[in-house]
């Protein structure tokens, strides 16, 4: 569809396109002669961006076709559209939405090396104390029920915004709590207005960035979400060795508050909705004619959106759609293991090998580095994946994800077996931190690319299955870390570790069956949109 309807080819052409000579461009610190990446296929951004609430959309379509001269759309190359902007003024917000992202997930790990000491300190057992971070986990499971609908229906700015104030707050709170139920609350509400910038800024990019260059972006976004709990148990342990454990707490709320204020002044707003809401505002001030409108003036967030768009349609899809179980358990599995490592890494470094605390926690550096490793493959993926498009007359091909998962998930694999039968404080340390790398690797590779499957599977459903991916990826990864330290005392690294190889080894032919039977099955499901040329 497009969203282009042009009201000057009913009506007298000067007056609005004045009005939209007249409509300012963003401020942008780069020049602005950079525009190769404009849109070049309306109708393929239209099909493939996060879309608004279902109605909003339907009326969209159905105004289109019914020609209504007065639906306010974008005029091609106007410069308030998000799409239109310079690539270089893009990538810098790709940063500032790289950063929130970023500041959210450092929180899940970062007070992971001072649970030891909370626990002490607030008389628990360390069991328990695990609770400080499988609480912030979960709330990244209940936050989007909030943000999402918000993101929908005022934007993505105020989705965002305030939520890392909210976050900063928390942390504070955290910081100075006197005992483990108000540290442990504390910690819930954090990831629950944490998961503002980590589940709407996927969302975001998909405003600005044409689908032939998504791709790149949400590669890099990726490393944000990844980046955070890979590298948040090295700066905590620092921070608790030098300064205590009030102190990861603090930290985090001074960087939290430190990137709210630069994205206060260096995010626009970027959802198209809203922007086409505020143009329809000002061409009926301007011109003093209340015809014109655009549908996203009516939508408001109610009840019956939430449950429906929100709560019932995700668990729908999760219990009905193969495809949906299958991408999110394996999805969830991967990503409820990177969080158990922050259980297991402390046992196999410092408990077995004796490993002061700062020192047992640079093997986390070696996950990052596999995630930085799996951008090099998830990039290289980008032309086949276009060629593919190419070929389906622009349109997405979720099957093309599929290859590039496979590999990740025999990375995985191995990473997991090796790690486990290396962690022995008889065999040479840098085997096992080697072996690290291939999980972080093999995580980032398979999450990434579930997450592009779903959005390129669902289209105009992307959302809910995006949303059910992510609430049941947060309920297991925020379970996970309970169980890691009777399960790996008990079983012993090697053959724990051995059990989730194995759990691995039996999801490889996932992106297997779905490269054979996907279209299938998209043709089967009531969700995911096939046309047939």
């Amino acid at each position: 569809m497009s969203r282009s309807t042009s009201p000057s080819s009913t009506l007298n052409a000067s007056p609005k396109e004045k009005l939209n000579d007249d409509i300012p461009a963003p401020v942008s610190p780069h020049s602005q002669h950079d525009r190769d990446d404009q849109v070049d296929d309306q109708d393929h951004y239209n099909h493939d961006q996060s879309l608004p609430l279902d109605e909003e959309a339907a009326q969209v379509l159905k105004e289109e076709k019914s020609g209504d001269p007065f639906l306010v759309g974008w005029e091609p190359g106007e410069k308030a559209n998000p799409m239109n902007w310079s690539s270089r003024y893009k990538s810098f917000i790709t940063f500032v939405l790289g950063m929130l992202a970023l500041a959210a997930s450092l929180g899940s790990s970062i007070i992971s090396p001072a649970e030891r000491e909370i626990a002490e300190y607030t008389g628990i057992s360390n069991e328990v104390a695990v609770l400080l971070i499988s609480m912030y986990i979960i709330g990244f499971a209940v936050g989007p029920l909030i943000w999402a609908p918000t993101s929908e229906v005022w934007g993505r700015r105020i989705s965002m915004l305030p939520a890392m104030v909210a976050l900063a707050l928390f942390s504070i709170g955290t910081a100075v709590g006197k005992n483990a139920q108000t540290m442990i609350i504390c910690r819930f509400f954090s990831g629950v207005f944490g998961s503002a910038p980590v589940s709407n800024v996927s969302a975001a990019l998909g405003d600005i960035w044409p689908p032939k260059s998504r791709g790149v972006a949400m590669t890099f976004y990726a490393v944000a979400v990844v980046g955070g709990p890979t590298i948040g148990p090295v700066i905590g342990s620092a921070l608790t060795v030098q300064l205590g454990f009030r102190w990861p707490s603090y930290i985090l709320a001074i960087w939290v508050f430190t990137i709210f204020v630069f994205a206060f002044f260096c995010l626009p707003e970027v959802y198209s909705p809203v922007l086409l809401k505020k143009k329809a505002q000002r061409l009926r001030k301007e011109t003093g004619d209340s015809r014109w409108h655009h549908p996203h003036e009516d939508v408001k967030l109610d009840a019956k959106s939430i449950v429906t768009k929100h709560l019932a349609r995700p668990i729908v899809m999760l219990t009905t759609e193969p495809m949906v179980t299958a991408i999110a358990f394996y999805a969830s599995f991967v990503y409820g293991l990177l969080y158990m490592t922050l259980e297991v890494f402390p046992i196999v470094f410092e408990q077995n090998r004796g490993w002061p605390l700062i020192t047992s926690t640079l093997p986390f550096l070696a996950l990052f580095v596999g995630v930085l490793f799996a951008v090099l493959i998830n990039l290289a993926n980008q032309p086949r994946y276009a060629r593919a498009v190419a070929a389906n007359n622009g349109r997405a091909v979720p099957e093309a994800r599929l290859p590039p998962m496979f590999l990740g998930g025999v990375l995985f694999t191995i990473g997991m077996f090796w790690f486990g039968w290396t962690a022995d404080p008889d065999i040479p340390w840098p085997s096992c931190v080697v072996a690290a790398g291939f999980i972080g690797a093999g995580f980032n590779i398979i999450f990434q690319q579930c997450i592009n499957f779903l959005v390129d599977t669902y289209s105009l459903y992307a959302a809910s299955a995006v949303s059910a991916n992510t609430f049941l990826r947060s309920l297991i990864a925020g379970g996970l870390p309970l169980a890691a330290r009777p399960m790996f005392n008990h079983l012993g690294v090697g053959p724990a570790m051995s059990i989730l190889g194995g759990v691995a080894a039996l999801a490889l032919p996932v992106p297997l069956i779905f490269m054979r039977y996907g279209l299938k099955l998209r043709k089967m499901s009531k969700f995911a949109p096939v046309h047939e040329d």
